[in-house]
């Protein structure tokens, strides 16, 4: 169940991070939520580092953290997908 519960919420992360950022991206669904899922990963070793893993009530502060670091994986993510992207038809168009 843990699994699932990764991807779900890796899922959410991801949405959020593309609504977040300026543009419209153009990554795929599987490495927006990928992207999301590891940021969710990092966000919650940085909140468990700085001592606000668990708290009463709702962790907006590791939440917060979460989001921010997918927020910048799926930036990474997109720039890394439009680079091969774009290689890839430079590619076709030199064979042709």
């Amino acid at each position: 169940m843990g699994w699932l519960w990764a991807i779900i919420v890796g899922f959410i992360l991801g949405l959020l991070a593309k609504l977040i950022l300026p543009g419209k991206q153009h990554s795929p669904l599987w490495l927006t939520t990928i992207m999301g899922m590891i940021g969710g990963i990092i966000g919650n070793a940085i909140a468990r580092s700085i001592g606000i893993a668990q708290t009463r009530g709702i962790d907006w502060g590791r939440h917060g953290l979460q989001l921010a670091a997918a927020v910048v994986l799926v930036f990474l993510g997109e720039i890394i997908y439009n680079a091969m992207k774009g290689h890839r038809r430079e590619d076709r168009r030199q064979r042709a």
